[in-house]
């Protein structure tokens, strides 16, 4: 299995959900080589349940991801902490609405939950729990108490990251970093454009249906992470893209 930890399927968190933007993306990313993606969008995008109001009526729900032509999707989302910093939470879909729905007073930037308090809530569902871009300058993870951050099932290996801050230099002090804390990493590409899928990405052993089976897959090890050699390219282009079509979904709302 060929999985992204790290995606979204909106444009921006001010966009509406566009089910044609969202086919595209998806057949984008099976061409790209992936197999599998973890739909970690914004907990505080405009009109969250849109997204899974679609995927409902479309698409088949199998054990803990949708079936997307082929695809498996499985839901999550990335959350915003007081402390500053973005955790990313894997789960069924019902656990990720159910926590979706416990954050609806801390979508705001002067009301976001405190770490720990994002961490208990987490820990009452079946997610895997993925801290974001551990060392983005504007969001990192790093300045947390080591205990806090091990009380996360895995660090992101961000292709964002990647992309501004150099690949060997960025992979050697996320590892270094992971080690000293005792925590395994898997890529995410954090893709909003889907030139971006495939600069990062987890190559599983196994085949993975539910959320245990990501967990394990990952505890044991029994998986690699790999980097394209066209990472910066595909990352450029995805960005450039991003701002004229973000350009353009302005002018629209304008008119």
């Amino acid at each position: 299995m060929i999985i992204d930890f790290h995606t979204h399927v909106k444009i921006s968190k001010k966009s509406m959900f566009m089910p044609d933007y969202f086919k595209e993306m998806m057949k984008e990313a099976k061409a790209s080589g992936l197999t599998a993606l973890a739909m970690t969008e914004h907990f505080n995008t405009s009109r969250f349940n849109d997204i899974y109001e679609y995927l409902d009526q479309h698409y088949e729900y199998k054990q803990d991801y949708y079936d997307i032509e082929g695809l498996k999707l499985f839901p999550g989302i990335e959350v915003d902490i007081k402390e500053v910093g973005h955790i990313l939470l894997v789960g069924n879909r019902h656990d990720i609405v159910s926590i979706r729905g416990e954050l609806e007073d801390h979508t705001k930037e002067d009301c976001f939950m405190p770490f720990n308090q994002l961490i208990d809530l987490a820990e009452q569902f079946n997610v895997l729990k993925i801290g974001a871009h551990p060392f983005r300058e504007s969001t990192p993870l790093y300045h947390l108490d080591k205990k806090q951050i091990q009380r996360l099932d895995a660090l992101d290996l961000n292709g964002k990251d990647l992309y501004a801050q150099g690949v060997g230099a960025y992979r050697n002090k996320l590892s270094q970093f992971a080690e000293q804390i005792d925590l395994p990493i898997v890529g995410g590409s954090d893709t909003h454009q889907f030139f971006q899928y495939g600069s990062v990405y987890n190559r599983f052993e196994r085949e993975c249906s539910t959320v245990d089976e990501l967990k394990r897959s990952i505890d044991l090890g029994s998986y690699e992470v790999e980097i394209s050699e066209n990472l910066q390219l595909k990352i450029k282009a995805a960005i450039l893209v991003k701002k004229l079509l973000k350009k353009v979904l302005e002018k629209k709302e304008l008119v």
